[in-house]
């Protein structure tokens, strides 16, 4: 088989999980000697993409719009036949509609990655999801997703291929972190030296919890404790007035700080005594579980999603009920006051836990295996015929 030209399509390139995962397969992509070229309507990972030696083209796939979606089934064919591409893959379903019906015109294999379990309430809705199951095969980002999946589309179980998500090594390594960055950090949030640190990372949207974890502090009454709510609102300002408002409210105002977007993660964890993921809505995989513990950091999140298959619960963090704040202070009490000792058994234990069972390396050549595998299937499919 020739060195094969591999097309992802998802809305944009700006932070989050699908994001970063299109940026890690192209990566892998490139690496392995094949093309690599992402679709999308930009955004600030666009420079990070394109260092790895893939291509980002401008597409206007961030939209719903019934109209543009069947202008970008041409847009997207032209792309194909242009860059001679063998293999579409998408991430997110409107650019997936447009993207399989150009897929299927033009006779290559089709991929989806099912990211979330999205809102199956109606039969429009569902039948507006179903597009991610035609994918020939479907990867699946966790067993969560898996079981989603099959219940709720009856998909037979051997078209899917559960691939966790993985994260960098080199990057989310405590070894490899410089004193300096650190120190910056700390003084751009302006972090006292007497308080423990609670982080929870996510961009500003309602289901992530950032008003549950607010809502726990003031059960903790506690003054040695200073929250970093880090993440961007991406234009949900109400939202982020509504938490400020919160914050007020609840006479937490020196405690409780939005501090937008960080740049360097690794150095935020490192920071932190412990980390919170407090989503109220399943998450499909949760990658800030797996980042805080390859930092060494103890980790709270909520008992449903993919959290369930990312913590060991009660040796590398806790699960607490989802909106449950009086429990989640209860754990949040428990993991800032964990002895010198203790805090290092479970660092250890969740470095390792991250290590074996969550490594980006992992994630790309079984995705890489699934294109090749789709692609063997659709060539002897052509020849057979």
């Amino acid at each position: 088989m020739t060195a094969p030209t591999i097309l992802q399509v998802l809305p944009a390139l700006e932070t989050g999980g699908v994001e970063r995962g299109a940026v890690q397969i192209a990566a892998a992509t490139v690496k392995a000697g094949w093309r690599a070229i992402v679709a999308s309507a930009g955004g600030g990972m666009v420079r990070e993409l394109e260092r790895t030696g893939a291509r980002h083209i401008v597409l206007p796939l961030d939209t719903k719009n019934p109209f543009v979606i069947r202008s970008n089934i041409d847009r997207i064919s032209r792309l194909i036949q242009a860059e001679g591409v063998d293999l579409v893959h998408a991430r997110s379903r409107a650019p997936a509609w447009s993207a399989w019906i150009a897929a299927k015109r033009l006779n290559i294999p089709f991929v989806t990655t099912f990211h979330a379990t999205y809102g199956a309430g109606s039969a429009l809705k569902r039948l507006y999801n179903a597009v991610m199951v035609r994918g020939e095969p479907i990867i699946a980002i966790s067993e969560h997703i898996a079981r989603h999946i099959v219940e709720t589309y009856k998909v037979p179980r051997e078209r899917l291929r559960v691939i966790p998500r993985g994260i960098d090594f080199e990057r989310f390594a405590p070894e490899r972190m410089q004193p300096h960055r650190m120190l910056q950090l700390a003084k751009d949030w302006r972090l006292p030296d007497d308080v423990a640190v609670v982080l929870l990372p996510g961009r500003l949207s309602r289901w992530k919890g950032q008003s549950v974890l607010i809502e726990a502090l003031t059960h903790l009454k506690r003054t040695d404790i200073i929250c970093i709510l880090a993440g961007s609102d991406q234009g949900r300002t109400q939202y982020r007035q509504e938490l400020e408002r919160l914050v007020i409210g609840q006479g937490l105002s020196g405690r409780v700080r939005l501090v937008g977007d960080c740049q360097d993660m690794p150095a935020a964890y490192m920071l932190a005594d412990v980390v919170v993921s407090a989503s109220t809505d399943p998450e499909g995989f949760g990658r800030v579980s797996i980042e805080a513990q390859a930092m060494g950091r103890p980790i709270i999140a909520t008992d449903h999603g993919g959290s369930r298959e990312t913590i060991l619960p009660g040796i590398t963090g806790w699960l607490v009920p989802p909106g449950d704040s009086l429990a989640l202070a209860t754990a949040l009490n428990d993991a800032v006051d964990l002895s010198t000792e203790a805090r290092l058994r479970l660092a250890e234990t969740a470095i390792q836990h991250a290590r074996e069972h969550f490594d980006q390396q992992m994630m790309c050549d079984s995705t890489l295996a699934v294109y090749h595998e789709a692609l063997t299937r659709t060539a002897e499919q052509q020849s057979a015929a």
